[in-house]
């Protein structure tokens, strides 16, 4: 081999090498033993701020999302060049090892009569490593240039613009690192709530065009091929069946504990999107020790009466020891609230 060949290969192989180290993911935190001190370690953004994913890096969204204070959410999702899902039917994808899911809550502030400018607060990853996954939260700075690791939790004193245009208050709470246990344990383990493939089963503009999110993870080498699901809703359009706007509203944010075997397993309460069972869902159903949290009402819901159903009054509370869901919240969500009544008054 010439010189000048030696030279071009050189070239060549130093140019890919310092590629492969410089983009994509930095798995050493990934998968290592330890935690990384700042979001940016990680390298899943080439653009942090903007939270533009870096390479191999994946951005979705669910059907229907978990309620947090109207907090806007940010998802992404990695997996690793040789990982592949396992579908399991009505369950979370059973996801291989390395794999993290990226959850950046936020308030973007896009009402056209906003004038308070977008604050990231923080970003939540759910790390597989030996096969367990592990919880870790991320609070943003206020120069909204990084996140920072928060294992004590934090409440971030702010303000964003509702869907009315009006400025509203909010005492946004942070987890613990314990905490998410309250929503994401199964079992004696933490598990993922959203990214089941009915609530995956809908178009997403990429970069590169308008594809179904199962079939653009398909491309990926991720999941298996045609996934046949029966969908969620989307609990917002109001042109969709009330019921099952009701029912996937429930599963998002109750069903995760409502089900059996979850922590709400001994209430008998079940609001998983595919319960049928009438008693299991609510119907004339008597609380298990509610205590004052029934409000002295007799059933988690009565067809027709919104207004003497457990479930609706805990629904509408701010009381810590009455609410629900119990954690993840400090407003009523209205529009849901205003969605159960319909649906319960309609039973």
């Amino acid at each position: 081999m010439n010189h000048f060949k030696k030279i071009l290969l050189i070239t060549f192989f130093t140019f890919f090498s310092f590629d492969a180290v410089f983009a994509g993911v930095n798995n050493s935190y990934v998968g290592g033993d330890q935690l990384a001190k700042k979001l940016s370690d990680y390298e899943f953004f080439e653009d942090l701020s903007s939270q533009t994913p870096t390479k191999g890096v994946l951005p979705y969204e669910l059907i229907s999302p978990l309620f947090s204070d109207y907090a806007d959410k940010l998802r992404f999702i990695y997996m690793p060049s040789s990982g592949f899902a396992e579908y399991i039917p009505h369950k979370v994808f059973d996801f291989p090892e390395g794999t993290v899911l990226i959850k950046t809550f936020a308030y973007l502030n896009e009402h056209p009569e906003s004038n308070l400018d977008k604050q990231l607060l923080e970003t939540r990853l759910l790390i597989k490593r030996d096969e367990k996954w592990v919880n870790v939260s991320y609070v943003w700075n206020k120069e909204q240039n990084d996140a920072f690791l928060s294992i004590a939790g934090k409440t971030i004193t702010t303000q964003f613009v509702n869907n009315e245009g009006e400025i509203q208050d909010v005492r946004y709470r942070v987890p613990n690192i314990n905490q998410c246990k309250e929503c994401h344990q199964s079992g004696k383990s933490i598990k993922p709530i959203g990214p089941k493939a009915r609530n995956l089963d809908k178009d997403y503009a990429y970069d590169d065009g308008v594809m179904n999110q199962l079939m653009k993870w398909h491309e990926q080498g991720w999941i298996e091929k045609d996934i046949q699901v029966r969908a969620m809703t989307d609990w917002s359009i109001k042109t969709m069946s009330l019921n099952s706007r009701a029912r996937s509203y429930l599963d998002i944010n109750c069903g995760h504990c409502h089900i059996e075997g979850g922590s709400a397993d001994t209430t008998g309460l079940y609001l998983d999107f595919n319960e049928d069972r009438k008693i299991h869902l609510g119907v004339y159903k008597k609380p298990i020790a509610a205590g004052r949290a029934s409000n002295n009402l007799s059933y988690s819901i009565v067809p027709g009466d919104p207004e003497s159903s457990i479930l609706l009054y805990r629904m509408k509370s701010l009381d810590p020891g009455i609410m629900m869901p119990e954690s993840g919240r400090a407003l009523e969500h209205k529009e849901a609230t205003q969605l159960i009544t319909k649906w319960i008054k309609n039973l």
